[in-house]
């Protein structure tokens, strides 16, 4: 029972993760080299006026010596067995060693801040940010499938900081918050993991967890905690795919099938393969695109949208109509269209 409960505390504060554009050991080596450098100067500057320094114990003032009263000079604490009595040494004090002695103060009460203040706001922005998720993209499983997805997305114009990724590797969850997405290490088919990162405010789920069974046990964690988010799944086995579908996923993706796809293609048309991959791609000249159809093209043709895009089908209450079929002559609100743009959202027509 204990246990339990303390699992349960531990999930209560899991919170995401998003990495920082300077890594921290540098960040600190940085601090404390310039802290050091800026000490070693005012070092030099005491030595090379040592005849204006006076020492009340034995009348010497040693390299010894010189170190001991930067130290103490430049931390303020001023214990007064070592002081300048020259006019030239106290001038030194005044406009050299003064203002080196702020820098130094400021350095490390901003290492304070920033290892220790700030960590506890950037923790505490980050919860923020998680309990206010909204429209983001879910990517559960950070595989070989999974951050090519990601690289996509972003490539495509996705802000990183609204893709949400989840896996239990350390690894790949680096690799994703490096890249800028937030970050969760769980169990991606564990209810309270899917319930911290909003599941149910997601604009859509990318599921691929590199086995099958395990990814049809997320897709249905993932229907039972938001009933409508739509869910694209990687599917190996085809065998698999309608198990897929009954979960509730509604895209399953079988890498298999579609490298198929394109092997047959190839063999049809020397072009045929080449133009399918550009087409899932944004690396290439044009790209599909789906999209709910705005009001200005609700009455038209799908040969007219105001995209400039050459319109292939458009889907009417869950049901696809291509572009020669009657259906596709009259759009009505709620359509949704998959359409070919050219890459760069020109307006031309796709090449």
């Amino acid at each position: 029972m204990a246990k339990r409960l303390t699992k349960s505390v531990q999930r209560q504060f899991e919170v995401l993760r998003r990495a920082t554009r300077w890594p921290v050991w540098a960040d600190l080596a940085t601090r404390l080299g310039i802290a050091f450098l800026l000490i070693a100067i005012v070092v030099l500057v005491h030595w090379s006026d040592r005849a204006g320094l006076r020492d009340s114990y034995d009348g010497h003032v040693s390299f010894l010596d010189v170190v001991y009263f930067t130290m103490i000079s430049v931390t303020t604490t001023g214990f007064g067995d070592i002081t300048p009595v020259s006019d030239r040494s106290r001038l030194i004090e005044a406009v050299i060693v003064t203002p080196i002695r702020i820098a130094v103060l400021f350095i490390f009460i901003g290492t304070a801040y920033q290892f220790v203040l700030k960590r506890t706001w950037e923790k505490w922005r980050m919860a923020r940010i998680q309990a206010k998720l909204t429209d983001h993209i879910v990517v559960l499983g950070f595989g070989i499938s999974g951050s090519e997805a990601v690289k996509e997305l972003i490539a495509r114009g996705t802000d990183p900081a609204q893709i949400v990724v989840i896996d239990q590797a350390r690894g790949r969850i680096n690799a994703a918050e490096h890249m800028g997405c937030n970050v969760l290490e769980g169990d991606a088919s564990n209810d309270d993991t899917l319930i911290h990162i909003r599941i149910a405010e997601a604009r859509s789920v990318l599921v691929s967890a590199g086995r099958d069974d395990t990814s049809i046990l997320i897709v249905l964690t993932v229907r039972h905690l938001s009933p409508h988010v739509p869910i694209s799944v990687v599917i190996r086995a085809q065998d698999n795919e309608l198990l897929a579908r009954q979960a509730g996923a509604n895209n399953v993706i079988n890498p298999v099938s579609f490298t198929g796809l394109l092997l047959a293609g190839s063999a049809e048309g020397a072009h045929v393969a080449d133009y399918m991959a550009d087409l899932a791609g944004i690396a290439g000249r044009v790209q599909l695109v789906e999209r709910a159809i705005s009001g200005e093209e609700v009455g038209g043709s799908i040969d007219q949208l105001a995209s400039g895009g050459r319109g292939l089908r458009i889907y009417r209450g869950g049901k696809p109509y291509g572009f020669w079929e009657d259906e596709a002559k009259r759009l009505q609100p709620g359509d949704h269209v998959v359409e070919v743009v050219r890459c760069g959202g020109s307006e031309a027509d796709a090449s």
